[in-house]
């Protein structure tokens, strides 16, 4: 039967449960719902919007879960629906579907599974489900057929196609090219390969994983020393090795943005879990290629006609597709830390280019144990395991869809070959393959992720050396509607396939079962070379072939071209307009301010983020290297960048490719690297219009300038994936997207203390420019062409590698020698945008610029030419001793003042900038689209507040910064409290290692269980995260766990009950505090945590100030002002007393937004119990911990740790005394 219940927002809750509801049952879900209301009603007639009938939405699974954990038993599925005419709620049809009643018949499916089909026609077949199969590999398939004496089935036919797509086997970048008559002898993947075997010094893997290994130093894990229970945390030395992914998701962005650009950013999450026998991610990366937004009345976007866009207009999908990887990354745990935008449309010859078929990249650095960086080869008898979620008829065909042209097929097809996202229940995998690889004995003998090809892909690669049986029927249904074919070749999320032997079963088990990643064990590999899906229940198989029909089989690519040179027309300026250039092309998506990026993407989650986009005390994102630490202990981290440059490709697709590398490599040059340029290695992410004419010919000489460009600097392309089918189809016309290669460049980072930012610094040394392109200054590919309209007919590339690579490490030399102080590269609107932003991020900073030295007169190329290039400013003049010895030209070609001008000299003339002025215009683009995302107007008081809100800190007196030593065993037990959905232990359980704690792993299900009851626990830190996903309300399924189980409830309640005990909330754990009345229990009325004014995720480093208060954490640091972490969505305190009522422990430093992200009551960040033993806060102190955890900090302040260390000494010292 189906109960509904009402909102007080007149949203509509409908509960499935096989009995009727007790009243009791009611109670508790009325209080779940937020105290809606239970109708009467057995059908309610209105426009409802909610999820399809047939699938079962991540929603749902995470309240079902959130009603066992409450006691509620008897629930198969809760749904959400919104009134259509009422609600701001965003129609997807992939995902949702239009209701006129909701009866009892809502979750009722009328569908039967299809049989298996004997696929007598499958040329038919192909065109009829869009397989996008060749002429050659149907006619592989009819021998195929042939051979075994029987029909193919209507699942192998359809995997495949998924198995054997461009997508899954880059059948272009293996095929033969014959360009001009000439046959070339060399693969583009050979090319590529060519660069990891003559510069392999430091590949542990390339090409042959999910993932590129490079070598790391020897780092300290930090973790549970067991995690089939609760355990103590631990620290141990072990071998690292660092990973290196980038994955494009384009079809799936242009056809669905948001979950198109989340389940692209779960995938390449995946992939990195993936790595060997199991490695772990840190960080993330993104890139959005779009047309033009024409969220403003710019004249460069007027002169191209908007097209009738197939699936969403750009400005939707730059801000559904940005939202998705965010809220990917958000709930999953991967702060995102590096990234681009780039808006382009051109037309030539009748002829539009531009993004029409996005481009959305997501990549991502993580590291593993050395012993785990090569799967092991499966024995027979070895047990084929699947973790993660069920199957739904979602995602079917997309390996096959996103190897074509988008439009090509019906847009059934192309939305059916989108998946949807479940971020939560991909972090419970991962979490279960953390536990797993950091235990004494890493069980998985080999690791592969689920996505394009679903579990025919997956399983048939775990197995493709030996064979294996699958067991249809061990298969997790999530829709009972599913065909064979439906089951094992949808790409439903968040699933991982794995091979472990059976005596280890148990163990992993345990793991899986504390963590709710659900395991199953479906099969067994076999050494018969066969894969084989099999039903006892219909005793069919669906699946029965030898795995070389599936592999390596169908024949090879060969592509005709003829090389044809676009003569673009030369761009012409004038001098004059000189200011006009400058403002409009700091209203370049690419340019501009990516604010309205960054202030939504949680940057600090993990808390091992060094170096992130935001700097200086105005904390703008003007970083483009991501640096993070390996661990807690050293100084030893990854350093990332990103690379592209599809407008200068247009012109000459050699230099697009080494521009792309060199801007890779001046982004990533500020952080010190190990072994400078040689230690690092590339990802490269080809996306091409090919198969048009010309098109492969510019591809082949792209992807040949890469590979002996990489060659000639010493460096390694190990990894990358290309997307070739990047035309989008109208009705009318074709728009094929402008060949591009986006580089991700990674290495080990030395020296996470000394990353060097583009922000100028008063009373140092001079400001130098380096030409490393070494090449003339030319227009061509550039921001000021773009926004003239026009490409240009020459553009720069890097013309002497040589003298590139010594550039390079005598950069890195001196930055090692802290002679350097900041740093910049020179990229999109050239060297004007470059000197601009270093002065951006502080306030009162100009500069005072000659550039009469440089090329020739024309101020125009030497300022807006995007030329490779480095500007930096030393310590002092003596840096010039070092750049004449290694033979570096340059030029100093000015300093920094106090003011607000920048004024540039060249020769007689002399143009004066007003910084501020320039800065507003550079920020105007992003409050534009802010506008789409902010609620409440706010992001207008965004745009006139960040630049009067400064970070500005007070520390304490004689603070040294040294990290505590505690010598003996009075160390008192404090417990990280975590539930499913949780992201933020490792950085909490390392601040109360550091303050001498011994710091003990409790999962809700070690309470729930019983095996845990907190009696040896002094403190008790609730940690930050999306718990259930945040589902009904931050944490209000981790409260209900509390609220309605007799043994957690009775555990808590006397924990913080005894006078002996302390605790502290963060973030999701203050949610959960203040959602159980914990803190002030007195009050008849409670204090919530509510959404965000700002209406959805803020993320920023914001500053508080901790005033007069009772608390044992922060009483004694009274009249600090100290630089914090926030990333959160309901973060506001909502108090309903007066604020004398409250001892308010700390508030942001300015009651306005942003600085105060939320709209808190009383600008309250943080709360202490009246008795000052129990502390909420939504900054993130424990990710604030270290002095590089800072995104800006005291340049006299020495040490590694910040005085937010302080609060965590105090606890322990406040329960030794205790005792």
């Amino acid at each position: 039967m189906i109960s509904f219940f009402e909102s007080s927002e007149k949203n509509i809750f409908a509960v499935q449960s096989n009995k009727p509801l007790s009243e009791q049952h009611c109670k508790k879900l009325q209080w779940l719902f937020g105290n809606a209301k239970k109708l009467k009603e057995k059908s309610i007639v209105n426009n409802f919007i909610g999820p399809r009938s047939s699938m079962i939405s991540p929603w749902s699974t995470n309240a079902v879960e959130m009603c066992e954990n409450m006691g509620i038993d008897g629930i198969a599925r809760i749904e959400k629906y919104f009134y259509d005419e009422n609600s701001n709620f965003s129609f997807d049809p992939m995902t949702n579907e239009k209701f006129k009643c909701l009866d009892q018949n809502i979750f009722k499916l009328n569908i039967t599974p299809v049989e298996i089909l004997e696929i007598k026609n499958i040329r038919k077949y192909n065109v009829e489900e869009g397989l996008a199969l060749s002429h050659n590999e149907v006619e592989f398939l009819e021998d195929v057929a042939k051979k075994i004496g029987r029909n193919l089935t209507d699942s192998e036919v359809f995997g495949f196609s998924q198995v054997n797509s461009e997508h899954c086997r880059h059948k272009i970048f293996n095929g033969t090219f014959i360009i001009d008559k000439e046959v070339k002898k060399v693969s583009l993947f050979s090319l590529i390969k060519k660069t990891s075997k003559l510069n392999s010094k430091n590949l542990v893997s390339a090409y042959k994983d999910n993932v590129a290994f490079i070598v790391g130093p020897e780092i300290t894990q930090f973790a549970p020393k067991n995690s089939s229970f609760s355990d103590f945390y631990e620290s141990k030395k072990i071998d690292s090795v660092i990973s290196l992914k980038a994955e494009t998701h384009n079809f799936p962005t242009t056809v669905e943005p948001f979950n198109g650009a989340a389940t692209g950013s779960g995938g390449e999450i995946r992939d990195r879990l993936a790595g060997g026998k199991g490695s772990l991610p840190i960080a993330g990366t993104a890139v959005y290629m779009t047309p033009y937004s024409r969220v403003s009345d710019y004249p460069w976007e007027k002169s191209i006609d908007e097209r009738n866009w197939l699936y969403q207009n750009p400005s939707d999908i730059l801000i559904k597709a940005s939202n998705g990887a965010s809220d990917f990354g958000n709930k999953f745990g991967q702060p995102l830390i590096c990234g681009s935008v780039l808006t382009f449309e051109n037309k030539f010859e009748n002829n539009i280019q531009s993004f029409d078929k996005v481009i959305m990249l997501a990549g991502g650095i993580g590291y593993a144990n050395k012993n785990h960086a090569t799967k092991e080869k499966p024995k027979k008898g070895d047990l084929i395991v699947i973790l993660g979620g069920d199957n739904y008829k979602i995602g079917m065909g997309g390996a096959a869809v996103s190897s074509a042209d988008t439009g090509n097929f019906s847009t059934g097809i192309e939305l059916n070959a989108v998946q949807r996202s479940n971020p939560e229940m991909q972090k419970r995998v991962a979490n279960a393959i953390r536990g797993t690889i950091e235990d004494s004995k890493n069980c998985i003998i080999s690791i592969h992720d689920h996505g394009a090809g679903g579990h025919l892909n997956c399983l048939t690669e775990l197995v493709e050396e030996t064979g294996g049986y699958i067991e249809l029927d061990k298969l997790p249904i999530g829709d009972p509607t599913l065909s064979n074919k439906e089951i094992i070749g949808n790409e439903s999320q968040e699933r991982m396939g794995l091979i472990i032997n059976k005596s280890d079963l148990d163990k992993f088990s345990k793991i899986c079962k504390r963590e709710k990643a659900p395991m199953y064990v479906v099969g067994e590999v076999t050494d018969d070379k066969i894969f084989e899906i099999h039903s006892k229940k219909s005793g069919k198989s669906c699946v029965k072939l030898e795995l070389k029909h599936f592999f390596g089989s169908s024949p090879k690519t060969i592509l005709k071209d003829t090389s044809i040179s676009a003569n673009y027309p030369k761009i012409n300026y004038k001098e004059d307009d000189i200011y006009n250039y400058l403002k409009s092309i700091f209203q370049l998506e690419s340019v501009g301010c990516k604010d309205w990026l960054t202030n939504k993407v949680d940057r600090c989650v993990g808390g091992r983020i060094a170096k992130q986009q935001c700097a200086g005390e105005l904390q703008l994102p003007l970083n483009n290297c991501g640096v993070v630490a390996l661990d807690f202990s050293d100084d030893n981290g990854i350093a990332t960048s990103i690379g592209h440059s599809p407008i200068s490709g247009l012109i000459d697709p050699a230099a697009g490719s080494k521009n792309s590398i060199a801007e890779a490599l001046t982004n990533i040059i500020w952080a010190p690297l190990n072994e400078k340029i040689s230690g690092i290695s590339l990802s490269a992410n080809w996306m091409w219009p090919c198969k048009n004419i010309g098109e492969d010919a510019r591809l082949y000489k792209a992807v040949e300038a890469a590979s002996n460009f990489s060659i000639e600097l010493g460096i390694n392309i190990p990894t990358g994936k290309d997307s070739l089918s990047m035309n989008q189809k109208y009705k009318d016309k074709q728009v094929k997207s402008p060949g591009t290669v986006i580089i991700s460049a990674a290495a080990h980072c030395t020296d996470i203390n000394n990353i060097i930012e583009p922000v100028f610094k008063k009373k140092n040394g001079s400001i130098y420019y380096i030409n490393i392109s070494a090449d003339n200054y030319l227009l061509g590919g550039s921001a000021l062409g773009q926004i003239i309209g026009l490409i240009g007919k020459k553009c720069p590339s890097v013309k002497n590698p040589k003298f590139f690579v010594k550039t390079f490490n005598t950069i890195q030399e001196l930055i090692g020698k802290k002679q350097i102080i900041a740093g910049h590269d020179i990229g999109s609107g050239g060297l004007i945008t470059t000197i601009m932003e270093m002065c951006f991020a502080s306030v009162n900073i100009g500069a005072e610029i000659d550039i009469s030295e440089i090329g020739d007169d024309d101020i125009i190329k030497k300022l807006f030419s995007e030329n490779a290039g480095l500007v930096f400013q030393s310590v002092d003049d003596s840096i010039e001793k070092n750049l004449i010895e290694n033979s570096i030209e340059f030029y100093k070609i000015g300093k920094v003042v106090e003011g607000d001008n920048l004024t540039v000299l060249n020769k007689n003339k002399k143009y004066t900038f007003n910084i501020s002025e320039y800065r507003d215009v550079w920020f105007k683009t992003s409050t534009i689209l802010d506008r789409k995302q902010t609620a409440n107007q706010l992001a207008d008081v965004r745009f006139n507040n960040y630049k009067k809100q400064p970070l500005n800190f007070t520390f304490p007196k004689k603070f040294n910064g040294n990290i505590p030593e505690f010598i003996g065993n009075n160390k008192p037990v404090a417990a990280i409290l975590r539930e499913k959905g949780s992201n933020s232990e490792r950085e909490l359980a390392n601040a109360l290692h550091l303050a001498g704690f011994m710091v003990k792993d409790i999962h809700m299900t070690d309470l729930i269980s019983g095996k845990e009851d907190l009696k040896d626990i002094k403190f008790l830190g609730a940690v930050g995260g999306f718990s259930n996903s945040d589902v009904l309300g931050s944490a209000k399924g981790w409260a209900g766990s509390f609220k309605y189980n007799k043994k957690a409830k009775k555990y808590l309640t006397d924990f913080f009950n005894r006078k002996d005990t302390l605790s502290i909330g963060i973030c999701n754990g203050c949610q959960l505090f203040m959602e159980l009345d914990l803190i002030y229990p007195m009050h008849k009325n409670h204090g919530k945590m509510t959404f965000n004014e700002s209406q959805k995720h803020e993320s920023n480093f914001t500053s508080v100030n901790i005033i007069k208060n009772n608390s044992v954490m922060l009483g004694s640091l009274e009249g600090l002002n100290l630089g914090v972490w926030i990333s959160h969505g309901e973060g506001k305190f909502d108090l309903p007393h007066e604020i004398e009522n409250y001892n308010i422990t700390a508030t942001y430093s300015y009651n306005e937004y942003p600085s105060n992200p939320n709209g808190s009551d009383f600008n309250t960040a943080m709360l202490c119990s009246h008795d000052g033993r129990h502390l909420v806060t939504m900054p993130h102190i424990e990710r604030s911990i270290f002095k590089w955890n800072w995104a800006y900090y005291p340049e006299n302040v020495k040490g590694k740790v910040s005085p937010w260390i302080m609060a965590f000494i105090n606890a322990r010292n406040w329960i030794i005394k205790k005792k």
